[in-house]
């Protein structure tokens, strides 16, 4: 499962960020931190490699407990940080700055945080409107000059902005959402990034717990994040169940997991694109970095490719409520 972000090679990788729940951040509610340190150590006992979180992540939290992690196993895994968010994303108050001139201090401020003096993977969590990608990564490559910055990373920026980022400083990966039922970024993104060899990051794989099967509506809190997005408004999880019913079809096909199915799937289309996938899929719980380990070793049928491939087709509501904030709406 070795995933060098240099190459990004196909593998499993770990998720510090909010969504997936692999978070000191109640995202998806409450978190035990110790739980939370004890699952991330897990990770990388069974051969996890990359760790992904961001500053924005319980403003500032996520970071300071992987970097408790960090003290005494830095050198097993390569780390990614992104920034460019800013305001309390949990309470909806969302904002982005990608200025040039801020970019140092959003690295060093992520550096302390971490107890590490350099980031193997810095991503631009969103690309600023107000601010050309192409400034906003040339500072950035300013800090992999410096040392402080291994490879530079996007998130979801669209095809166009990928291209000209690229133009700019090599960018090694982007991370956008993409699953079965997020396909979107298939029309151009994934495209431009296997023809400049650049890694994808799907974010939300298993559509933030829904595509597990483990999802529960009466569960789900005041603050849970999910509240916020179209697919889980309680007229939509009638028709996004029959979404789920073929998923969970073929997870006792393979005899495997909902979570491993369309893991797999995510390799599939990796390797239909000629283009290093490398999902993070998050969770809070060891037990379930082991089962999405074991997608690494799940092979799905040509059939159940196109079976799973006709799922966004009737999945019920966007991915966000605001397509401007991610690359959909601005293709």
């Amino acid at each position: 499962m070795t995933v060098p972000t240099t190459a990004l090679a196909p593998g499993l990788v770990v998720s510090a960020q909010g969504y997936g729940a692999m978070s000191v951040a109640p995202a998806y509610g409450p978190v035990d931190p110790a739980e939370a340190l004890a699952t991330l150590h897990h990770s990388i006992d069974i051969g996890v490699t990359f760790i992904d979180t961001a500053n924005v992540y319980g403003e500032g939290a996520s970071e300071r407990a992987v970097g408790e992690v960090l003290r005494t196993r830095r050198d097993e895994v390569q780390l990614a940080t992104k920034f460019g968010l800013v305001g309390n994303i949990a309470a909806g108050q969302r904002g982005i700055d990608g200025r040039p001139e801020h970019v140092a201090g959003f690295l060093d401020a992520s550096l302390e945080r971490l107890g590490v003096d350099h980031v193997d993977l810095y991503y631009l969590h969103r690309v600023d409107p107000n601010v050309p990608i192409e400034e906003t990564v040339g500072a950035i490559a300013e800090q992999v000059s410096a040392g402080k910055v291994g490879h530079i990373g996007l998130s979801e920026a669209t095809g166009d902005e990928l291209r000209r980022a690229h133009a700019v400083h090599p960018i090694a990966a982007i991370q956008s959402e993409w699953s079965v039922w997020s396909r979107d970024v298939e029309r151009a993104v994934v495209p431009t990034a296997a023809e400049l060899g650049i890694g994808f990051v799907p974010y939300s794989p298993v559509g933030r717990g829904f595509l597990t099967g483990t999802f529960e509506p009466g569960q789900i809190g005041e603050n849970d994040l999910r509240r916020r997005f179209p697919r889980f408004a309680p007229d939509a999880l009638p028709g996004n169940a029959k979404v789920l019913a073929v998923v969970e079809d073929i997870a006792a096909e393979t005899d495997g997991t909902p979570a491993q199915v369309v893991l797999a799937w995510l390799y599939a289309k990796g390797r239909e694109f000629s283009l290093p996938v490398v999902p993070i899929p998050g969770t809070r719980y060891a037990p379930r970095v082991t089962e999405n380990a074991g997608a690494l070793n799940l092979d799905l049928t040509a059939d159940q490719v196109a079976r799973l491939d006709e799922l966004a087709a009737i999945t019920v509501g966007a991915r966000t409520a605001d397509p401007t904030w991610v690359s959909l709406g601005r293709e």
